[in-house]
């Protein structure tokens, strides 16, 4: 349709730039209609030929895109509650960190009874609606990574020095070009392999007409089920804040990059091999 219309508008300049009299406009006039036919009949041919490219993006700017009519969360100014406004409504949670140490195939059945009943304990400990969660997550090891390769530079600075004296120690060279070796030996296996982790943790929600009313009185509630968990299992229980908690939440800290990054690579390198 679009390369119809485009193209019989250049068609309409350019007869009229051939039969208009030079006394009317003269030549300049004349070229001015070509130059307008030209431009109408690019136009003609681009929409022709590449509109698919062009068309979605021009009726793309006047659309608005809504990815959620939901009011987005946020954290709190103490760090430890994530917060989020319904209404004129304040409403914050509270994530609760339960340490477990050990796992269901490493228990018999007497401790596996005993296991069940501690968490049936756990549950009904509040009357308060809680989520009882147990996650698995990618690790993020760029720290240690970094750590990894830092170790890794100051044996090899080491090894450096020791090859400028003309006696060097043998046995210290021995010992840093070992080091040296095994480090690169552990970075290279870390990197190819994706670490995870299982957290079990425990979540709270309050409300409040405030955002500090809504922090406190989901912080009461937080505190209450961490002396019963806490009894139950006989194990420390705390609050989980800043970056650790933006882990449950937010999707980069779910899969941090340096994990995928590294994923891309090996996948990449296993391809051209």
């Amino acid at each position: 349709m679009l390369f119809g219309i485009e193209y019989a508008i250049s068609i309409l300049f350019l007869v009229a730039a051939i039969v208009m009299p030079l006394s009317i406009g003269g030549y300049l006039v004349k070229i001015i209609l070509f130059l307008i036919a030209m431009i109408f009949d690019v136009i003609a041919f681009t929409s022709r030929y590449y509109a698919y490219l062009f068309i979605p993006f021009i009726k793309g700017r006047g659309k608005r895109v809504v990815l959620s009519n939901e009011d987005a969360y946020y954290l709190s100014a103490s760090a430890d509650s994530i917060l989020k406004k319904v209404g004129d409504k304040f409403i914050a949670t509270v994530y609760i960190l339960l340490p477990v140490y050990t796992s269901s195939t490493e228990m018999n059945d007497d401790q596996k009874l005993e296991f069940t009943q501690k968490v049936s304990r756990m549950v009904g400990i509040t009357r308060d609606p809680a989520r009882f969660t147990t996650e698995v997550l990618i690790m993020n090891k760029d720290d240690y990574l970094r750590e990894l390769k830092d170790a890794i530079s100051q044996a090899d600075n080491e090894v450096a020095q020791l090859n400028l004296n003309k006696n060097p120690d043998k046995k210290r060279m021995e010992h840093y070009k070992g080091k040296s070796v095994m480090l690169r030996n552990l970075l290279n296996d870390m990197g190819k392999v994706t670490s995870y982790e299982e957290i079990s943790y425990v979540t709270v929600s309050a409300y409040g007409y405030k955002e500090y009313e809504a922090v406190a009185n989901a912080q009461q509630k937080a505190r209450e089920l961490i002396s019963g968990i806490s009894s139950v299992f006989g194990v420390p229980v705390s609050i989980i804040t800043g970056n650790e908690l933006l882990k449950f939440v937010e999707p980069e800290y779910l899969i941090p990059y340096v994990t995928v990054t590294t994923q891309m690579n090996s996948d990449l390198e296993s391809k051209v091999i």
